[in-house]
């Protein structure tokens, strides 16, 4: 499986008009994913992509796409987060996604899609875990700035260690970005961290260190849900 960051499509920069991000922005059946289809068949390999979809007006969605070996797209989820703090207004641009999106059934395993800000928000890799998933796939384009790296490498370790999951965490590297993608095992073991370095890498993810660890620290069954609740229903 190929995990691409976020805002894969383009570069777009804040003095940007939304009305010229939404010109170049594609319907999910347009070229842009189509190429990748083609190419994931082609090369019988799964890929997790980002795109900007044409939404309404002169806003569009920002929206991660699972594509499986046989070049067919089985999930689409778009951003429900959007990065309206620490001077940024996404909300400009960009439209929230919905609703939630169950877990990708993938030869990897079952991939619980986020993107970027979302990372924040706890509840949503938590509710794709509840829903089965065992790998958090984050396309990320994080934004420099005071304490950003280190809140970065901070919540893509915790959201693994808490959901006793895989978080794979590509991030946009140049521009503005923060670059330091990221691949975390259940535990909390860095197995990837390319820093400031533009690239490609391969990491193995072994599905019994997830069945390991979840037996280990069961923090999944200690939940107290007579008490309180998070279903995931929508």
């Amino acid at each position: 499986m190929i995990c691409f960051p976020e805002f894969q499509m383009a570069f777009s920069p804040g003095t940007q008009p939304a009305k010229e991000l939404a010109k170049i922005a594609e319907t999910v059946q347009g070229n842009f994913i189509s190429t990748l289809r083609k190419a994931a068949k082609a090369g019988g390999i799964e890929v997790v992509a980002a795109m900007y979809e044409k939404g309404t007006g002169s806003r569009v969605y920002d929206t991660a796409v699972v594509i499986s070996k046989k070049g067919i797209v089985s999930s689409v989820y778009r951003k429900l987060h959007l990065y309206d703090a620490l001077g940024f207004k996404e909300s400009k641009k960009l439209m929230p996604g919905k609703k939630l999106v169950r877990p990708a059934k993938t030869v990897a395993g079952s991939v619980g899609v986020m993107i970027c800000y979302d990372l924040r928000f706890p509840e949503l890799s938590r509710l794709l875990t509840v829903r089965g998933a065992s790998i958090l796939v984050a396309p990320s384009g994080w934004v420099q700035g005071p304490m950003k790296e280190e809140h970065w490498q901070t919540m893509v370790k915790a959201r693994a260690i808490e959901n006793g999951s895989y978080v794979v965490a590509p991030d946009q590297v140049g521009n503005i970005y923060a670059g330091r993608s990221m691949v975390v095992d259940p535990f909390g073991v860095v197995l990837l961290d390319m820093g400031q370095r533009e690239g490609m890498e391969i990491v193995e993810l072994d599905m019994e260190k997830v069945k390991q660890v979840r037996q280990s620290l069961p923090l999944l069954k200690n939940r107290r849900t007579d008490v309180y609740s998070l279903t995931g229903k929508s």
